[in-house]
């Protein structure tokens, strides 16, 4: 017995010992239930030469697999100018001087550190091999100038993953930066979707700089190193044709923080990311540190680690990015985090008093021709401005708000103003722009209306400012025969300006009348003004056009994931009106029932999501904010979305993302429509809990992230914005959470941030009852501001309807206190109360008294039914 034990530790000693000895002859395999990775020792080192993957119960074998590493060094710090002998004529001379916003964007986005040229690349194949169980291996490689050590592992959480960590020790000074090794390349043919979220995606390599690098259209056909302050979520991905997706992410904590500790850490630079290597292969690639950037300098002696996974699987592109979203950067947690100081419902009254103090909101009337026209002050710069720009925005939100309050500053003192300043807005003498919006904004000084960035005139901008503004109105004013002139005015011109193709031009010359951006396409929803047109005046002529506009924009924009955007100033790079794409052909599929365009606008919206921040992890961390100590995870950018990405958009220096969330109520319907859980993830984590940007004198939310709670700032139009977007949020929940059984028309689509959309036109109904939108301060108070409310009437039956939606992950109680005083147009008293849950059914008997104790579940809904006599 004893002999027995000592054979069995010696056998054990003998098998560790092999185990830990290197491996230079055999192949080494790891594998699981998914993935079989195999490397096989040659002279240059070990190369990887099978990688299977098990898809649906059959092994596919991916091609062209390789395991090269690679380590860029540079004796000295990389230059930060571009190498202009590098880049083609076109990216030389963009942008156009005027753009000003762009041109510091757009050379530092060619430096040699960006366009991947920068220093020595140090390729190799590790010397020697330690397999530790069926499913780890580790590598070394070491030199006079380097030492490298490496594990990978499969992930027993996630089979589909490989776990790796990377260790470089330096052996003289310099600067270094680790790459993640090529596990296989993708044939250029055989690339089905390339995508680095928030940066680009397509089917294709683009050619053209400018369009793949600067406007995101297609995958840039160089080895372009991207930053992580854009990329929304930190996952290059290529699927191929053979049947797999290729992703690699980043372990969390190796990107920058944008708020790391005291002081904006939005433009450190940690982490770089490409599709495309250093050898010109297609392989999602990360970098980290930067070569040149932060904690990539290192003394002979010092190390640096890189972690980060492989995800290789069959299934498409989006599922392996929402890997990357909720298994490794965990979306969902950061909703139990989020607490409020103030609900979205209390925001918005206080919003409604900001924008009826003539002061506060900058709000100004003036005479221009025969009209007196109102708007308020945009104090940013604009063509021609002098101090004296004026704007509206959300005409939608102003008529609805009007209509669920019956607030008499509303009616009479600014939506008779703002509708004088549409009317001035279009253009009714000159026969080419005829029907169409001459400019956004109104200087008084010159009394002229003028573009924000030049002298051109946009079939988008008729659409926005024309169609949808009128369309939105007469929602309301049904019977304006002026408003519906106008309306068939604009659509007109729509129409005489849609090509026979189904496109538009990007824009006019104003002067010339001659297209001009003919660089770019009008990758945009142009079409949806039309369908603006079809709603009130049932031509078929407005639908043929519609679907026309859309098939084109379909297979130009959709299917090959190219997009523009609607922001002057910034060229026309993507933004919201991606989103705004979607709901158009949501809007439009309702109309026709035709699947395509159902279809295509989910592909659309799937592409949205990656305008939303996903990283870094939120947590509890204290960070001291402009001298105000607030939790991580309050100043997060989880969840927003940015006004646009890439290399040139405003998220692109310390901006960061936007507070508008005007893409929340749309994702609720279509997580609704299609039960995908990142949709309605994604508008909470947008929605709630944002106190830290919310000024608490107005209640207006800070535009840009980096203002933290600076409130409207220049641009106090925007709450008309923070309004309408927050009733479509919660509006949508409601619908949600009820299953349909309360649900209100919706309008059409507002100009310019998104795709929210108006409400309060028409009636509703709630369990099946025609009930009114009612949204009247002091008539209901609920003391938890986790707890939203929206209200609704029944005037017939004078019954008041108080729809509470807990907006949190954990069971809420309240107080709520019931004024039902002036309710209705005739004195009016109370009479009883009963709680009705998301089904209509009652879930106490009657409630005596005007204040109400009650408990609302997670995510809840509960509706007050408040009886008057």
């Amino acid at each position: 017995m004893f002999s027995n034990k000592i054979g069995k530790q010696v056998l054990k000693i003998v098998i560790v010992v092999l185990c830990l000895e290197p491996l230079y002859s055999q192949e080494i395999t790891i594998r699981n239930e998914k993935l079989q990775l195999s490397w096989k020792s040659t002279n240059k080192g070990h190369l990887l030469e099978k990688v299977n993957v098990n898809v649906g119960g059959k092994v596919l074998s991916v091609d062209n697999t390789s395991g090269e590493y690679t380590i860029l060094y540079s004796s000295e710090k990389p230059v930060s100018e571009p190498n202009w002998n590098q880049i083609d004529q076109k990216a030389k001379t963009f942008p156009e001087r005027s753009y000003n916003l762009l041109i510091d964007r757009w050379i530092q986005n060619l430096d040699e550190v960006a366009l991947n040229t920068a220093g020595e690349a140090i390729n190799f194949f590790p010397s020697t091999a330690f397999q530790t169980s069926d499913t780890e291996v580790s590598f070394r490689y070491n030199t006079n100038r380097i030492e490298v050590s490496s594990t990978w592992k499969l992930d027993p959480d996630y089979p589909t993953d490989i776990i790796v960590e990377i260790a470089l020790t330096a052996k003289q000074d310099g600067y270094y930066s680790i790459a993640s090794p090529a596990l296989a390349e993708i044939k250029k043919p055989d690339v089905v979707w390339g995508m680095i979220p928030g940066h680009f995606q397509g089917k294709e390599l683009q050619k053209d700089l400018v369009l793949g690098y600067g406007y995101g259209q297609g995958i840039p056909d160089r080895p372009v190193i991207v930053r992580e302050r854009t990329a929304s979520t930190l996952s290059p991905l290529v699927s191929s044709k053979q049947g797999f997706t290729l992703a690699m992410i980043p372990n969390p904590g190796m990107g920058r923080h944008p708020w790391e500790k005291d002081k904006i850490t939005q433009n450190d630079w940690l982490l770089g990311m490409s599709l495309i290597n250093r050898d010109y292969k297609i392989t999602p690639t990360a970098y980290h540190p930067v070569l040149g950037q932060r904690d990539s300098y290192l003394k002979s002696g010092e190390k640096k680690v890189f972690g980060f996974r492989y995800s290789l699987s069959g299934q498409d592109w989006y599922e392996v990015y929402k890997h990357a979203i909720y298994d490794i950067y965990r979306l969902p947690d950061f909703l139990d985090l989020k607490d409020t100081r103030q609900s979205l419902t209390n925001r918005v009254y206080g919003m409604l008093d900001y924008v009826r103090d003539d002061s506060s909101s900058l709000w100004h009337v003036h005479r221009y021709k025969d009209l007196d026209i109102g708007a308020q002050e945009y104090n940013a710069k604009v063509i021609g401005y002098d101090n004296d720009a004026l704007k509206n925005s959300d005409y939608a939100a102003m008529w609805m708000s009007a209509s669920m309050t019956g607030d008499n500053v509303l009616i009479g003192d600014r939506l008779p103003y703002v509708r004088n300043f549409k009317l001035a807005q279009q253009e009714v003498e000159d026969d080419f722009f005829k029907g169409a919006a001459i400019g956004q904004y109104y200087l008084w000084k010159s009394k002229h209306f003028t573009e924000e960035w030049g002298n051109y005139v946009e079939p988008i901008a008729l659409t926005y400012y024309t169609m949808l503004d009128i369309g939105n109105i007469l929602l309301f004013e049904k019977n304006d025969a002026e408003l519906l002139n106008r309306l068939r005015l604009g659509a007109e011109r729509l129409l005489s300006w849609q090509h026979e193709n189904g496109s538009w031009e990007v824009a006019y010359d104003r002067d010339t009348k001659q297209p001009t951006f003919t660089d770019l396409k009008d990758l945009r929803p142009t079409f949806y003004g039309l369908i603006v047109a079809y709603k009130f005046f049932g031509a078929q002529k407005y639908l043929d056009a519609a679907r026309k506009g859309a098939d084109w924009f379909i297979q130009h924009a959709v299917d090959k994931g190219h997009f523009l955007g609607v922001c002057g100033d910034f060229r026309f790079v993507a933004d919201f009106a991606t989103g705004q794409s979607a709901q158009a052909l949501l809007d439009l599929y309702d109309l026709t029932k035709e699947e395509k365009y159902k279809e295509a606008a989910i592909r659309t919206a799937r592409i949205y999501t990656a305008s939303i921040y996903t990283h870094p992890i939120p947590d509890h961390s204290d960070k001291n904010v402009n001298g105000v100590f607030r939790k991580d995870w309050e100043i997060s950018q989880v969840g927003l979305s940015f006004e646009h990405g890439g290399t040139l958009g405003s998220a692109a220096k310390v901006n960061g993302p936007i507070l508008l969330a005007s893409h929340a109520g749309m994702f609720v319907r279509l997580y609704g429509l299609t039960n995908d859980r990142l949709y309605l993830d994604m508008a909470r984590a947008a929605a709630w809990g944002r106190d830290a940007f919310v000024n608490q004198e107005n209640s207006v939310a800070s535009y840009y992230w980096n203002r933290m709670d600076n409130g409207p700032g220049r641009f106090p139009h925007h709450a008309w914005w923070q309004i309408g977007w927050i009733v479509d949020y919660l509006l949508s929940e409601v619908m949600l959470r009820s299953d349909g059984n309360i649900s209100f028309p919706a309008g059409f689509i507002t100009p310019k941030v998104g795709p929210h959309k108006t409400y309060g036109f028409a009636p509703g109904k709630l369990f099946g009852k025609d009930v009114e939108l009612f949204l009247k301060e002091n008539v209901i108070t609920v003391d938890n501001e986790r707890i939203d409310c929206m209200g609704a009437i029944d005037k017939v039956s004078k019954e008041l309807y108080v729809m509470l939606l807990n907006n949190s992950t954990s069971v809420q109680h309240a107080t709520v206190n019931v004024n039902p005083d002036n309710v209705f147009s005739e004195k009016t008293t109370f009479a009883n109360m009963e709680i009705l849950n998301e089904k209509g059914k009652a879930d106490k008997g009657l409630v005596g008294g005007t204040i109400l104790n009650l408990s609302l579940p997670a995510y809840g809904l509960k509706v007050v039914k408040i009886s008057c006599k």
